[in-house]
């Protein structure tokens, strides 16, 4: 019974979907590496208009279901300006299956590559997926950690907010 409480609550813990407002943060301008090799910054990516960055894994189930509706975003979005920038955190050892992930599911956004996870630690983005809402000044309007079934229907409204859609 122990170990049914303990798988339990630990499945709970990786399976919750929180979500907050945040307080207005500027966020600092920052070097990555694509999925296709070339190299940006943030900023760069940011002169498109606002952006949703998200941190996955391939190891990641609700990362997976996720992103799904993140490319579906991006399809109805893109010509407003709005971009998803998704941020892969797999390890060195594990980073061959990303591009085959991506090409396999035909996802269109961004793919930025953060191995040793440097760029998560500036978002203090620990559980995953992280998903931050980044406004075209540069500032974070929005985060929201984990994803269940229904959370979806949240984060278009704030991209809805965002780009002043009704």
């Amino acid at each position: 019974m122990k170990k049914l409480i303990l798988i339990f609550t630990l499945f709970s813990m990786f399976s919750i979907s929180l979500a907050e407002e945040v307080n207005v943060r500027k966020v600092a301008d920052f070097k990555l590496k694509l999925l296709n090799g070339k190299r940006t910054s943030f900023y760069t990516i940011l002169e498109e208009g606002p952006v949703l960055l998200d941190f996955w894994a391939t190891w990641c189930g609700p990362c997976k279901k996720a992103m799904v509706h993140q490319e579906y975003f991006h399809q109805k979005y893109k010509d407003q300006g709005f971009q998803i920038l998704t941020i892969n955190q797999d390890s060195p050892k594990s980073l061959s299956k990303v591009k085959g992930y991506i090409r396999s599911k035909k996802f269109s956004f961004l793919v930025g590559l953060d191995p040793n996870q440097q760029i998560a630690k500036m978002f203090n983005a620990v559980l995953l997926p992280t998903m931050i809402l980044i406004d075209k000044e540069g500032e974070i309007v929005w985060r929201h950690q984990g994803f269940i079934p229904g959370d979806e229907v949240e984060i278009e409204a704030k991209i809805k907010s965002l780009l002043a859609i009704e």
